[in-house]
């Protein structure tokens, strides 16, 4: 393959090629091996799993697929068998009427035959459409669920990303493959039949049949690797350039597209990502131009050579007019199947490559999956310890957490402060099960996360962070997905709502808690970023309502968007969530909110620096000191004077 020109943009964008390396994934040795012979032995394998998957999607409707094939392939004997017997009678003795008379019934029977195939043909085309959706429903749901299940650390993993890019295409793939298996189990059996009829005919056309299709083979397989190359090496700069148009008509960005002049630059940008892409599907056309214009000729020349010998058969006198008028037209509907089976062959081993990749990802996302079993979670916690907690993620050199502990009784509310990427982030994602610590422990209860069902453990979180998700659904299901499969009532949500103060938001939609919220919909309506914190609120308190076991909530920035009298009042609410039965962590900037914590950890660099109350720390002089007093001074009347805390690191002035 022809080394990709880089495109001024992707260097401009996005630091250079945006390539695949051809020798990332184990079936990239496929391309190498995508021959006739590869893809015939390959073929049971291919077609079990497409069988697998349609068996299991609608088994009478495989059973009608597999019969209508069979019947059309008898059929199809049974034709050429009738015009055998026609061109023996016309090309025999006697006068043209009595002629004429003796191959009447070969006529009608040719006749009968023909509407029997096409009658089994529709039958295979009903059924084969039916089970074509349900296997690709099958797949993407096999796709879905296995990218949800994986643990978090596979999802951030940039190979593992790349993985679940060239899946994607599985599900449309084993879609495509039941029609090309019909399609090949209809050439197979008509191939079959017609090549028993040559035999019986004359056995020196059999060899001639094969030479006349393999160049045609030779050509489709060439085409297919190539094709399949450059669609895995692309995919990557086909999703950037997908990027760029959605940044050019998404509403975050609209603003800075049209003030900063981003749009006319995006644009060029798009137009140069897109002239390289188009370069690339011009070297494949010209490829596949040459490829098949060579391929046509190889098999002309084997067809004309099997006229020379049909011609040399008749003139010694070793095949009659009759048999060589037959001979043609089975040497024409024979070449013509396999042809068209050789097609098929090279669809489906196409198709294949991309149902491989569907196929291994199930089994890497299989191999990194959270794990379905372990020890039940005790209703009654006590604590929530971590003890030297220690994580470095794969590209990092330094540690995200360096031996940090802490400990979360039941009824407590605890603070986690600290500047950007002092491992806040990461040390919440511990403390929720979503990773796994490489270093120390994490126990509820006394009992090891990594020894408890992951599930349940899940179950006992409650997570409300700045950008949580705002779902495209109504406004009371964006509370209930707090607890999706606990069904609620508009009634029943109430007690949330009123809880977050979201009740003046809910008042003003237009179909108050059954207003869609995605404005990407017409009649739906959209929400502020304090109007959407307050509704994340209600679907917190939703969360921890519904459950009467002990657990934790975790509360990453959650008033980044609120005024400061709204944001009082929201650490008010959110402290109130602490009882007897659950533990909340409160990860902020904003100091104000966390002074009346029970206890307050102050990371720096990944490692525990303080710990303490508010007034132990502010009594210690240190980096909490420091970061409060610095926080204090924005918000103080008149000019800002004095000279800053010599401890104090650079703290973001509150949003």
């Amino acid at each position: 393959m022809a080394e990709p020109t880089v495109s001024d943009a992707e260097r401009e964008l996005f630091g250079g090629p945006l390539r695949y390396d051809a020798g990332w994934a184990e079936h990239e040795r496929a391309w190498l091996d995508l021959t006739m012979l590869s893809a015939i032995r390959a073929m049971p394998r291919l077609v079990g799993g497409t069988l697998r998957r349609a068996w299991a999607a609608d088994r009478p409707a495989l059973l009608v697929v597999a019969a209508s094939e069979v019947g059309q392939g008898i059929a199809a004997a049974v034709g050429l068998l009738a015009v055998n017997a026609v061109m023996h009678a016309l090309l025999g003795g006697g006068e043209p009427v009595d002629r004429l008379h003796a191959a009447l019934p070969a006529l009608v029977a040719g006749a009968l035959v023909a509407v029997v195939n096409a009658g089994l043909a529709g039958l295979s085309t009903s059924r084969a459409g039916r089970l074509e959706p349900l296997v690709e429903r099958i797949a993407t749901t096999e796709y879905l669920e296995a990218a949800t299940a994986v643990e978090l650390e596979a999802i951030e993993d940039p190979e593992f990303r790349r993985l679940i890019d060239v899946a994607q295409y599985g599900a449309a793939s084993a879609r495509r493959m039941i029609g090309a298996c019909v399609a090949a189990l209809n050439g197979t059996i008509s191939l079959v039949a017609t090549a028993g009829i040559l035999t019986v005919l004359h056995p020196a056309l059999l060899p001639m049949l094969l030479l006349i299709a393999a160049p045609r083979g030779w050509g489709a397989m060439r085409v297919a690797q190539e094709r399949y190359v450059s669609v895995m090496n692309w995919v990557e700069h086909v999703r950037a350039g997908r990027l760029i148009g959605n940044l050019l008509t998404e509403r975050d960005a609209a603003q800075e597209v049209r003030i900063h002049g981003v749009g006319r630059y995006l644009l060029e940008k798009y137009r140069d990502m897109a002239e390289s892409a188009e370069a690339e599907q011009k070297r494949l056309a010209d490829g596949k131009a040459l490829t098949e214009l060579v391929a046509a000729g190889l098999s002309g020349l084997a067809m004309a050579g099997t006229y020379g010998v049909m011609l040399g058969l008749i003139l010694s006198g070793h095949m009659g007019l009759a048999v060589a008028g037959t001979a043609v037209i089975a040497v024409r509907t024979g070449s013509a199947s396999l042809g068209a089976l050789v097609m098929n062959v090279n669809q489906l081993h196409e198709e294949s490559l991309y149902v491989q990749d569907h196929d291994r990802f199930l089994v890497e996302a299989a191999r990194r999956g959270i794990p379905t079993t372990g020890q039940d979670l005790p209703e009654r916690l006590g604590r929530v310890v971590l003890d030297g907690v220690t994580y470095r993620y794969p590209d990092r050199e330094e540690p995200a957490l360096d031996g940090v502990s802490l400990v979360l009784p039941m009824g407590s509310v605890t603070a986690v402060v600290g500047e950007n990427g002092s491992g806040k982030s990461t040390l919440m994602k511990v403390l929720a099960g979503l990773l796994l610590p490489q270093g120390g422990s994490v126990r509820w209860g006394g009992v090891d996360l990594a020894g408890l069902d992951r599930s349940q453990v899940f179950d006992r979180v409650s997570l409300l962070t700045q950008d949580f998700q705002r779902w495209p659904v109504t406004a009371a299901l964006n509370i209930r997905i707090g607890r999706p499969a606990t069904r609620a009532a508009d009634a029943e949500l109430r007690p949330s709502v009123d809880y977050a103060g979201a009740a003046p938001v809910v008042a003003k939609l237009p179909h108050g808690l059954r207003t869609l919220l995605a404005r990407m919909f017409r009649g739906a309506s959209e929400l502020s970023g304090g109007e959407w914190q307050k509704i994340g609120l209600a679907r917190t308190h939703w969360r921890t309502e519904t459950s009467a076991a002990d657990s934790v909530l975790i509360v990453d920035e959650p008033t980044s968007a609120l005024d400061p009298e709204a944001e009082i009042a929201a650490f008010d609410a959110i402290r109130r969530l602490a009882g007897p039965h659950r533990a909340v962590v409160l990860v902020t900037h904003r100091m104000s909110g966390v002074r009346h914590a029970d206890t307050i950890y102050v990371l720096d660099r990944g490692r525990l620096a303080e710990q303490g109350s508010h007034d132990t720390l502010m009594a210690a002089r240190g980096r909490y000191a420091a970061m409060f007093d610095t926080q204090a001074a924005q918000y103080a009347p008149g000019p800002r004077t004095g000279v800053p805390h010599p401890s104090a690191p650079p703290v973001p002035e509150p949003s």
